[in-house]
Parts: C-alpha cells; sequence; structure tokens
C-alpha cells in the first residue's frame, strides 16, 4: 500500500468482520477504523468515519448493500466502495456499480486480490474480480428493467422509487409487517402503509409475493436468513 488506507466493514456476519479484521490489521498502512452490520449503520458510521474504502456485503437484511452503496455514494462520491459477497450474478453487480461502486470481489477471493482490489480503489480505479467481469461486457439485455419479466409482464426499474420506498420494498418482500416497518423507520404505521401502495402502484405490483419476487429478480433482498 502507499499510504495510509482506512477501510470500514460492513456485512452482518460478525466472525467474518472478524476475521476480515484482523487479517487487514496484519497489513501495513491499512486501518480498520469501523464495522457495521447493515445498511443504515454504514450510512451512519462512513458520514462519521469518512473511510476511504467500505468493504461490504450486498445481501444484508434491513437494508441491502446496493441500497447503503447508493446512498453513501450520494453523500460522498470519494468513499470507494467494494463489494465482498456470494452474488455473481449480473443482476447484482450491474446494480452494484449503477449505484456508484468501484470493486466487485467475491467471498472465495484469495487474500492477495482482496489487498489489491482495496489498492486499486484507493488510487480511483475500478476494480472487478475475474470471476464476475464477463458480466460487464455482455450485451444490453442484461441491464436492468431488461430481464426476465415477472408472470410475462414487464415493470419499472426499482430507479422509479424514492429511496424510502426501495427501503420498505426490502422489507415488505422479508414479510415485516406495516407496523414493524413503522416503527423500524421511525414512522407511524399510516405512513408506512401509505410507502407501500405507493410503491406497489409505481411498479404495478398487487400482491405481497408479487413485491416479493420482484425484489428478488431486482437484487433487492436475497430473503436472508
Amino acid at each position: 500500500m502507499r499510504s495510509r488506507t482506512t477501510v470500514m466493514l460492513v456485512d452482518d456476519h460478525a466472525m467474518l468482520r472478524a476475521g476480515i479484521r484482523s487479517f487487514l490489521e496484519q497489513q501495513d498502512g491499512i486501518v480498520v477504523v469501523a464495522e457495521a452490520e447493515d445498511g443504515r449503520g454504514a450510512i451512519e458510521l462512513s458520514a462519521r468515519h469518512v473511510p476511504d474504502i467500505i468493504l461490504l456485503d450486498i445481501g444484508m437484511p434491513e437494508m441491502n448493500g446496493i441500497e447503503a452503496v447508493r446512498r453513501i455514494h450520494q453523500q460522498d462520491p470519494a468513499i470507494g466502495l467494494v463489494a465482498l459477497t456470494v452474488h455473481a450474478d449480473s443482476r447484482y453487480v450491474t446494480s452494484f456499480f449503477d449505484a456508484g461502486g468501484k470493486g466487485y470481489l467475491l467471498k472465495t477471493c484469495e487474500s492477495d486480490e482482496l489487498l489489491r482490489a482495496i489498492d486499486a480503489v484507493k488510487q480511483g480505479r475500478t476494480y472487478v474480480t475475474s470471476d464476475v467481469v464477463h458480466v460487464l461486457v455482455t450485451p444490453p439485455q442484461i441491464e436492468r428493467g431488461c430481464g426476465p419479466a415477472l408472470d410475462g409482464v414487464g415493470f419499472p426499474p426499482p430507479d422509479v422509487l424514492t429511496p424510502k420506498e426501495r427501503e420498505v420494498l426490502q422489507l415488505i418482500a422479508e414479510g415485516v409487517t406495516s407496523k414493524d416497518i413503522g416503527t423500524r423507520l421511525g414512522t407511524s404505521i399510516k405512513t408506512a402503509e401509505t410507502h407501500r401502495t405507493n410503491l406497489m402502484r409505481k411498479l404495478g405490483l398487487h400482491s405481497v409475493s408479487a413485491v416479493t419476487k420482484y425484489a428478488i429478480r431486482e437484487g433487492i433482498t436475497t430473503l436472508h436468513d
């Protein structure tokens, strides 16, 4: 590493974070400044610590990594956002980079590749592991909104929703009730239900099962345990 690099870790598995932290802190010039277990925590801690690099999973409950990347990139485009995930599907890869991501690794990567990715993104370059690089050079049909339709009907991309509606979409797909959604977002049940109604109208969805299928297809949730 050419200079001191500050890193934040975001993953809902504490043991995984601990392992990565232990490895990184053995490297000269790398300092792990914060850890978060979900997307909301990542947004809050990134604003507080302003790390050079954020290593984050995509499939997290509450708020997925792609939504967190979108918001962190909006508040500070200089932060290098690197996915460290099990997801190699084109939906996840393209959505991650569309949201502002700069690096993409699979959790099966070797430790030296992790360091190369951190170094590359710190220098302002984009890093994509060879296992998924083909996704970024395939024809346009993989782009968001052009993939397989649900029940034979095309649906708008998630970008038509507000950030709050995308949060509610994920929570609905994960089986969270309107009451609990309101509690988690700090709003009333009525407001949560309004978000629910609005997002379903915008997407042309008419049932919870359709919302769930849509969320999985668009990489918004993986129905994470």
